[in-house]
């Protein structure tokens, strides 16, 4: 079957128009799957830059971390390495560079839908095997697994007060092409709602990371069975709050979520309880969170940097820069958290002490 030739926009108007207004999550769901099946996004020309890019410091400590981890849990010769939305593939290159010097070199396996970064990660990493969900993953073997900005991009249903009821929150087309408003629906929504919702005013926004927490809650799970560790890091908050996190980046500028879906990068701010609680309750321990400028200092960040400076000194600003970046409270350092999960029969992983 060939492609619908209708840009996106005319085709959500399109269903709006045959099936009625479309909630605030499956907007996002098929803005974001159109939005990175047809480009890559990163970088200076993209549309938005993640720390990996910004520095090889932040990969080779991740990467360092997760030897730390696995040396002191067994040294399994099964272990695999798996990335969630490995972006071109820049974290997994430099943390395997990483786990190399401690004599780990792990099967590589990405979790990536879109055909414009699979490409890029595999002339990175070309003995990577892809997969397009975590269901195909090994079934043997602990997991290392890594999702950097992997959980941002996932869509969230939104809920809104009107009175005294709670609605869900969907988009109706404006007069403008490629323009929506998001609306309270009509439909009441009577269960599965936070405490928090009880005393919200009127007009208050509530976001329910449900694919989120299906996906978390599943990976949980495999590393339950199989033994390892997960390393998240995003931006987020530790829930559950009220507020709209839905934002849209273009041109590393922000922009308007309701216009033109599926030419914007569309994320929400993570919330870290849920995925704590996902990883409790599949019986794996929590770590964190915690800001990724603790999380980065604890592993060293600051002694390679100087390491780094040292080697190359007409690059020593550089580095200097990159570091304030990933870990300074005024850019990285504190919206940016870090948790980690392990199996009960693994050690503690470091940067989460103290």
């Amino acid at each position: 079957m060939s492609p619908d030739p209708l840009p996106l926009a005319d085709r959500l108007a399109r269903q709006i128009a045959s099936g009625g207004p479309i909630s605030v999550a499956h907007y996002i769901a098929e803005a974001n799957q159109h939005y990175y099946a047809t480009r890559d996004p990163l970088g200076a020309d993209g549309d938005f830059t993640t720390a990996p890019e910004i520095s090889q410091m932040f990969g080779e400590l991740v990467g360092l971390a997760l030897a730390d981890i696995w040396m002191r849990s067994g040294r399994s010769a099964q272990a695999a390495y798996v990335e969630l939305g490995p972006g071109r593939g820049t974290l997994a290159s430099d943390a395997l560079r990483a786990m190399l010097r401690a004599s780990l070199t792990p099967p590589v396996h990405l979790v990536e839908t879109s055909p414009a970064l699979r490409g890029r990660q595999q002339a990175l990493l070309p003995t990577a095997t892809h997969h397009d969900t975590i269901a195909s993953l090994p079934e043997q073997g602990p997991l290392l697994v890594v999702a950097n900005e992997f959980f941002d991009a996932l869509p969230v249903r939104q809920c809104i007060r009107v009175g005294d009821e709670w609605r869900e929150r969907v988009l109706l087309p404006r007069e403008e092409p490629g323009r929506f408003i998001a609306v309270a629906g009509y439909r009441r929504i009577e269960s599965g709602l936070p405490p928090i919702a009880t005393d919200a005013p009127d007009g208050a926004i509530l976001e329910s990371p449900i694919a989120g927490a299906e996906i978390a809650y599943a990976l949980a799970q495999r590393i339950a069975r199989q033994g390892g560790v997960a390393i998240i890091i995003d931006y987020g908050y530790e829930g559950p709050a009220l507020g709209d996190t839905l934002q849209a980046v273009r041109a590393h500028q922000f922009a308007d979520p309701f216009v033109d879906p599926g030419e914007v990068d569309l994320t929400t701010h993570v919330d870290f309880t849920m995925l704590g609680n996902m990883a409790r309750q599949a019986g794996l321990r929590v770590h964190g969170p915690v800001g990724q400028g603790s999380f980065l200092r604890r592993l060293g960040i600051d002694a390679r940097a100087e390491q780094l400076a040292a080697h190359t000194p007409a690059r020593a600003q550089e580095v200097q820069d990159a570091a304030h970046r990933l870990t300074h409270e005024d850019a990285m350092g504190t919206l940016f958290k870090a948790m980690a999960w392990t199996h009960p029969d693994w050690a503690d992983p470091a940067g989460f002490e103290g």
